[in-house]
């Protein structure tokens, strides 16, 4: 004799829920592991981002349906990775080129809030979600634009990006848009995020760069074959 077993939706429902609340309260935590001195206040926009992209995306496809569930990890602490790196000083103006949904920027941004952050992206819808993100958690340090990198003339110290295209052609496209100056630890510059790949791309630069393991900050398997590279000033023109 077999037995049937019925177990409501509502029960499901709710241990989806229970499960949600657990892996935002253990996120929440790791970011002030990583970042001890974050407030309070950048704590709830970190708590807010997930949920924020989750409703985007189902309305404008910003991050691929498979990925959104991993937004933490692939998005949110891959972004934050940066930071490993350098923490920028007030008044620092960064480029974050292709954006997309607001990566890295947008992190960045929360974690950063007297740093200014301008964002760029040729696609209107991209743009249009970052623009959300950004009023939803009242980022006032971030400006997004439509713009494509070529057409913007302005020069930062910094220029962020997240494997937009291979890194020569990135070094092309940003030719010119950094400002000779240095007011932190490490001297004005590009900061790449990109796959292992990246020293295959860089066998016959002769500039000087730095290529960062993601992994050594972060234990998640994901980060393994992450890698950021860094670019000075003075190698940004080096063919």
């Amino acid at each position: 004799m077999s037995v049937v077993i019925s177990v409501s939706s509502n029960f499901f429902i709710i241990l989806q829920t229970l499960n949600k609340i657990s892996m935002q309260k253990y996120e929440i935590s790791y970011i002030k592991e990583q970042f001890p001195f974050v407030t309070n206040r950048q704590l709830e926009q970190f708590a807010a981002l997930p949920s924020l992209y989750r409703d985007w995306n189902s309305k404008i496809n910003v991050i691929s349906r498979k990925d959104i569930d991993n937004i933490f990890v692939h998005h949110i602490l891959h972004s934050l990775s940066i930071a490993k790196i350098i923490m920028f000083k007030p008044d620092t103006s960064v480029l974050d080129v292709g954006t997309g949904g607001g990566f890295p920027g947008i992190p960045l941004s929360v974690l950063m809030p007297e740093v200014k952050f301008h964002l760029i992206d040729r696609i209107a819808k991209k743009i249009k979600v970052v623009n959300a993100v950004k009023e939803a958690l009242n980022l006032e340090n971030v400006v997004a634009d439509q713009v494509p990198c070529e057409e913007d003339k302005q020069k930062y110290d910094f220029i962020v990006s997240r494997a937009v295209t291979n890194l020569p052609d990135f070094m092309k496209m940003t030719k010119n848009k950094l400002l000779n100056r240095s007011n932190n630890e490490l001297k004005n510059g590009i900061l790449y995020l990109k796959g292992e790949n990246v020293a295959e791309e860089l066998e016959n630069f002769k500039g000087k760069y730095t290529i960062y393991n993601v992994g050594q900050f972060f234990a998640d398997e994901f980060f393994e074959t992450k890698r950021i590279v860094y670019l000075p000033f003075n190698s940004c023109s080096v063919k």
